[in-house]
């Protein structure tokens, strides 16, 4: 069982692990915050080989089934609620009960925008990182989810056409400069709608 001292070293932006969650825990040997960020890496690592292995369709990607699988295939070989919406509040995103419904609208108005574009591999990066911080805000999981919409975002402008992010090629799972600047644009988008500074981090 971690240390629960230990999961006071969350970086900022972080969901915290509660106990309930911890009991879900797979691998018994992990002890500390280190060692579950080793595995759940690896974890994702086999994760992105499995996602970019794949011919996506975007209806089959943009779809409730496909973001459940996307998080269970990171997550799987780490936690037992892989891939299961979170039944508990947490200081990011929608109550509980509304998550299935605004996924729902999220995904609805990803296809709307897709369908618009006058051109969707020029409209890829704008589309894929507004998709991005929507699925952060509605926050389905409850740990991975900056990691889960990055991947989610990477794979959808790849299927519009586009180049996989750089995400300022650095770390975003512990403290950093990189991650500070990450988390003041998801919140510079959360306040006033612009994505601006997240397309460009993305890109960075």
């Amino acid at each position: 069982m971690i240390d629960s001292t230990d999961l006071m070293l969350e970086p900022d932006g972080a969901t915290p692990l509660g106990p309930d969650e911890l009991v879900g825990l797979i691998p018994t040997w992990v002890s500390s915050r280190g060692e579950l960020n080793a595995v759940e890496q690896e974890n994702i690592i086999e994760a992105m080989y499995w996602a970019f292995g794949q011919e996506w369709a975007l209806e089959s990607l943009l779809s409730d089934e496909s973001i459940r699988q996307l998080h269970r295939r990171m997550f799987h070989d780490v936690w037992e609620w892989a891939g299961e919406y979170r039944l508990r509040e947490t200081s990011i995103g929608v109550a509980p009960s509304q998550i299935a419904v605004q996924l729902r609208n999220l995904l609805a108005d990803a296809r709307a925008r897709i369908e618009s574009a006058k051109d969707p591999v020029d409209a890829a990066d704008e589309i894929a990182v507004w998709f991005h911080h929507r699925l952060v805000q509605i926050h389905p999981f409850l740990n991975g989810n900056g990691r889960h919409a990055r991947l989610a975002a990477d794979l959808l402008v790849v299927a519009l056409g586009g180049k996989r992010f750089t995400w300022g090629g650095a770390d975003l799972s512990g403290a950093g400069d990189a991650r500070s600047e990450y988390l003041g644009a998801l919140r510079k988008a959360d306040a006033d709608f612009d994505c601006g500074p997240l397309r460009a981090f993305a890109r960075s």
